[in-house]
C-alpha cells in the first residue's frame, strides 16, 4: 500500500470502494467496509469496524474497539471513546431482517462520546457535545452540552476545548484554556460561543 495516501497496518481489512482521505491512519485488525467515506487526517484505532455507507468527516478519533454501523455520520472533529457503541436498529431481531431500515445517527462537529458509551440510533448528538464514560444516550443531545448516567441526562455545558461553563448573572462563561466567550439562552435553553 506505498502508494496509498493514507496508512493501514498490514492487519488492516479494507474492501473495495471506499474513500479514505489523505494522512489517514487504520490500525490493527480493523476492517473498513466497502462504500464508506473517512476524511483527511483520521485515526481508526485497532479492531475498528466501519460499516457500509458510514462517513467520518475530518480529524476524527476513532479509539480501540468501537463499530460504527451503516446510518452513522461522523461530521469533523468528533471523538469517539474506547468501547463506545452505536446501534442502527431500534428494535433488532435475529429472525426478522430488517437490512434497509436503518435509523441514521449524526454525530456533529467537535462532539466527544467517552468510553462505553452507548448511542441508541436516531438520537442526534450536537456540536461540541461531550457525552460521558457509560452514559446510554437515549434522546437527541444538544449542543454543547455535557451529558452522564443510565439513561444520560444533561448536567450542564462545556465549551469547544471541554471544560464545564459556570454562566454568571448575565448568562456568559468563559472557557478557561481558550477564553472563548458563550451565552446561554435561559428561555430556548441553549447555549451559542459569542467570541
Amino acid at each position: 500500500m506505498s502508494d496509498t495516501k493514507y496508512y493501514a497496518h498490514e492487519t488492516a481489512v479494507i474492501d473495495s470502494n471506499c474513500n479514505i482521505g489523505k494522512d489517514t491512519k487504520i490500525w490493527h485488525f480493523s476492517h473498513i467496509m466497502s462504500n464508506c467515506s473517512i476524511g483527511e487526517s483520521c485515526n481508526i484505532g485497532q479492531n475498528v469496524v466501519v460499516s457500509p455507507e458510514v462517513k467520518l468527516g475530518k480529524n476524527v478519533k476513532v479509539q480501540n474497539n468501537v463499530s460504527i454501523y451503516t446510518g452513522v455520520i461522523c461530521e469533523d472533529d468528533v471523538f469517539l471513546g474506547p468501547s463506545m457503541v452505536f446501534t442502527n436498529v431500534i428494535n433488532p431481531r435475529s429472525a426478522v431482517n430488517r437490512r434497509g431500515q436503518y435509523a441514521v445517527t449524526i454525530v456533529k462537529k467537535g462532539a466527544s462520546i467517552g468510553a462505553n458509551a452507548t448511542i441508541i440510533c436516531g438520537n442526534n448528538i450536537g456540536e461540541y457535545a461531550l457525552i460521558g464514560a457509560g452514559a446510554v444516550v437515549t434522546k437527541t443531545i444538544k449542543p454543547y452540552a455535557l451529558i452522564v448516567g443510565n439513561p444520560a441526562k444533561q448536567i450542564g455545558w462545556v465549551s469547544e476545548f471541554g471544560h464545564r461553563l459556570n454562566f454568571d448573572d448575565n448568562q456568559k462563561a468563559i472557557c478557561p484554556e481558550s477564553n472563548q466567550e458563550y451565552i446561554l439562552n435561559l428561555e430556548e435553553n441553549i447555549v451559542k460561543r459569542i467570541k
